[in-house]
């Protein structure tokens, strides 16, 4: 079996070898007082490590190899930046490494048990759902719960990435950020930058302008969505491209183009006209939004605030000219779960920890524990497996856990795959 350099990192860094009797292949005694910080970037391996090799405790850089030849074959024997190397790591010597002014290198030659070396092999090489489909049921639920906070918070930081972005692009107005993130989120997957294009052309303060006539709100965000087109043979879009066109010339309005939006193979309820004329109603019911929401983060609150009813055209329709049953076109419970999760709760994240209220912080997240977990394939996944999502806390995590970690085969970063890794051969 040929030893991969990831598997010797992942040892070295977690004290998984030998520490007792460890000598170089010389015969010195060596003592690992500190493995040094894993280096992710160019240069040596584990920087700033405390290695004490016979009597003499050395401070420098260690680099770990399969095989002592490496070092060459790497070209680190006319590399200034392995100079600082004070041990190197191999899983066989068949070699001597030196400095550039030859001077011999220490090496060790790691030993550790074969059951960390197999497990990692089978979770690698496994093609089940995830990696460690066979043995996650032995991991303790303590362990995996906590885990699951860490991914949690992960997550987020991750969504506050984008977040940080968008505010930059606009003057670290938060209003603004969140109205475009919000839009981009009524388009639920499939018309997501559609309605991303369409917030970033039509300004929150323009609609603020107007946000006491809803009409007016819809024409604005029908006519910039580009569909408020010259063949549409209905009253009430006649009406709203005629209110329109006054309003696009007195803000110097660039619609989208309209070609963007999808209907093809959408629920009537998911239409892009029924979920614009949903945006509309909100904020018609509302000013200042984001200001709101970090002033009461109380889930029953937010979630009337945005269970939001179109205007009574709506009603009887999902597309101009085409009517329909009467059915209220109110946004449903899982929209609003939705919403929540997805661009509340990484909102009030973000602005809690830019402002450092971990008060604030702690509430964004009990939100998530409030709210039920999210039902898709990749939680019916974990469910099979024996992991089981109570909440939206849990859901967050675990989707992270899976996307992240399990699709990339991470699983030496994973705190279930170092528990998995380290399982006697015989489980």
């Amino acid at each position: 079996m040929i030893m991969k350099e990831s598997i010797l990192h992942y040892v070295w860094q977690n004290k998984l070898f030998n520490v007792h009797n460890l000598q170089t292949t010389d015969g010195e005694l060596v003592e690992v007082v500190d493995v040094g910080k894993y280096n992710t970037d160019s240069g040596p391996d584990f920087f700033n490590a405390k290695i004490k090799i016979g009597d003499t405790l050395w401070a420098g850089n260690v680099e770990i190899h399969t095989c002592s030849t490496d070092w060459n074959k790497h070209n680190h024997h006319t590399d200034k930046a392995y100079d600082s190397v004070i041990l190197h790591v191999v899983s066989e010597t068949d070699g001597e490494v030196y400095r550039i002014d030859g001077e011999r290198i220490p090496q060790v030659k790691l030993t550790f048990p074969a059951s960390v070396d197999s497990n990692y092999e089978q979770l690698i090489n496994d093609q089940k759902w995830i990696p460690c489909a066979d043995k996650i049921g032995l991991i303790p639920d303590i362990f995996i719960q906590s885990w699951k906070s860490a991914l949690l918070t992960e997550r987020l930081e991750q969504k506050m990435n984008a977040i940080q972005n968008l505010l930059a692009e606009n003057n670290q107005h938060w209003e603004e950020a969140f109205y475009i993130t919000l839009a981009r989120s009524f388009g639920f997957g499939t018309n997501s930058q559609a309605f991303e294009s369409l917030a970033k052309s039509l300004p929150v303060l323009v609609l603020g302008k107007h946000k006491d006539n809803l009409f007016q709100l819809e024409a604005l965000l029908f006519g910039q969505a580009g569909l408020l087109t010259d063949d549409l043979a209905d009253d009430y879009a006649l009406k709203l491209k005629q209110e329109y066109t006054f309003l696009q010339a007195k803000f110097e309005l660039h619609a989208i183009n309209g070609s963007q939006w999808k209907l093809l193979r959408l629920r009537p309820d998911n239409f892009p006209h029924v979920r614009i004329a949903q945006f509309a109603a909100l904020i018609h019911s509302s000013s200042k939004l984001f200001s709101k929401i970090a002033e009461n983060p109380d889930i029953e609150y937010l979630q009337g605030l945005f269970s939001c009813e179109p205007s009574a055209f709506w009603k009887s329709h999902y597309l101009f000219a085409t009517e329909s049953a009467l059915k209220s076109k109110k946004l449903g419970v899982l929209s609003v779960n939705a919403i929540l999760i997805n661009t509340v709760v990484p909102f009030l994240f973000c602005f809690a920890s830019q402002k450092g209220d971990d008060d604030l912080k702690d509430k964004a997240l009990q939100i998530l524990e409030k709210m039920p977990s999210e039902r898709n394939a990749i939680i019916t996944g974990w469910l099979n497996t024996g992991i089981k999502s109570e909440s939206a806390y849990d859901s967050q995590a675990l989707l992270q856990l899976k996307k992240q970690y399990c699709d990339e085969k991470k699983c030496l970063r994973c705190r279930i795959g170092h528990k998995v890794l380290t399982l006697p051969l015989t489980v």
